[in-house]
């Protein structure tokens, strides 16, 4: 049984809470999407299912629409009509958990918000998230997913080792998809404790405080030490220039080299695969690698205390990148994965997509899409549980496809209905 199963949840349509309303969606909840007249925006997001180009189509043909309202009920309500407003009373009053990113401000103004939906749903959960949260001086300010990761500090430790270049911030609406997880996990934790107590509770999330809170060191190098963090490629952004780990592979790739090995008997093993590489005589240095495996034990705290360790923690670098050098990535990936050693081959989205590890663990998921009068693949659940089953149930809503059958559910009378959108 999925973790959500009978939790009913309501969502106002917004791009920025979207992410959160499908990760509950996806977990069992039965999340009814609110959308304006004419539909979300969102809905016109390229790019579009099977090279669309005729504007009435498109609105049920984006990709990114797809993916992000998997497994949703949706329904259109125009909130600026009062008939509108009441059946929104009415959808809540029946539901468990309210989430929305609109402007702070908006919902009280409609009389929406917290304080007047618990009138009719007193252990209603309702979880905010705007991009400073509703109390924050700058509640105001316009934002985008760009400036939540600027702002933030997300960007500022992401790009090169050459700080001529600009950093740079992260693919896919990380900023949005950061603040949504937060979103999500404020949301699990006040159902656990309605569970526990009946009560309900108003969550403000901040997406600048999340995305903040993801910058690892940095924002406590400087708060704690007054240090800023340095950018770098492919590594953690630290106070100084740490040891490169990207490198070209034998075929032209890159791979990452990651960490050594963390036990006498790891650094034995990366030795007898130097050996059966027949690379041994490229690397003097082997031979600490060779003696590591007759330690008791090995550590990086013993780094420039011990000689003997910083020597065999200095060969195993030299050893992993000499390997990398004659093996294809690939190769290089796998054989170190086998020998439990922590490395990867650097893949393209689409690479990464492909890869056997995912298509083995299910990632790639086959959704049905009657219209199309066939199913479509996509990217499958973002973590495993294995005590609660996770899976998509339905693609994403077409504009206003639920509406009849929720307002019969809400006992609307189907007269009135055309007064809602």
């Amino acid at each position: 049984m999925s973790a959500l199963r009978g939790t009913r949840v309501v969502e106002i349509s917004n791009e920025r809470i979207a992410f959160a309303g499908k990760l509950l969606g996806d977990m069992g909840a039965d999340v009814v999407l609110v959308e304006p007249p004419g539909g979300d925006p969102a809905r016109g997001h390229a790019p579009f299912a099977e090279e669309v180009s005729d504007g009435a189509q498109e609105v049920d043909r984006s990709l990114y629409w797809w993916h992000y309202n998997t497994s949703k009920r949706g329904i259109v309500l125009d909130l600026e009509r009062e008939a509108a407003r009441a059946a929104f009373r009415d959808l809540v009053a029946t539901a468990d958990v309210l989430i929305e990113s609109e402007a702070p401000g908006r919902l009280a103004e409609l009389g929406l918000d917290y304080a007047d939906l618990i009138r009719v749903k007193p252990d209603l959960i309702h979880v905010s998230m705007t991009p400073f949260g509703r109390e924050c001086s700058r509640r105001d300010e316009p934002a985008t997913d760009l400036t939540l990761l600027a702002g933030g500090g997300p960007v500022w430790s992401c790009g090169y080792d050459d700080h001529n270049l600009p950093p740079i911030r992260g693919g896919g609406n990380q900023g949005y998809q950061t603040g949504c997880h937060y979103a999500v996990m404020s949301a699990l934790t006040a159902i656990f404790h309605h569970g526990v107590t009946g009560a309900g509770q108003f969550v403000d999330v901040s997406m600048h405080a999340a995305a903040n809170v993801t910058t690892e060191m940095s924002s406590y190098c400087y708060l704690v030490a007054g240090e800023t963090v340095l950018r770098q490629t492919g590594r953690h952004a630290m106070p100084m220039m740490t040891m490169p780990v990207q490198i070209p592979a034998k075929d032209g790739r890159f791979a990452t080299t990651g960490m050594p090995p963390r036990s006498p008997a790891g650094f034995g093993n990366l030795y007898d695969w130097l050996d059966e590489l027949g690379l041994v005589p490229e690397l003097p240095e082997a031979f600490f690698l060779d003696r590591a495996r007759h330690r008791e034990s090995i550590g990086f705290a013993d780094i420039g205390v011990d000689d003997e360790v910083t020597a065999i923690y200095a060969a195993a670098r030299d050893a992993i990148a000499l390997i990398c050098r004659n093996l294809s990535a690939d190769d290089f990936f796998n054989g170190a994965q086998k020998l439990g050693i922590t490395v990867g081959a650097i893949l393209s989205p689409e690479e990464a997509y492909e890869d056997p590890h995912f298509v083995d663990r299910g990632f790639q998921v086959e959704v049905e899409h009657p219209e199309l009068g066939r199913t479509v693949r996509y990217p499958g659940a973002p973590y495993q549980l294995p005590a609660s089953p996770w899976a998509i149930s339905r693609r994403a809503p077409q504009l206003g496809e639920h509406d009849d059958e929720i307002f019969s559910e809400l006992g609307l009378d189907a007269d009135l209905r055309s007064e809602l959108r």
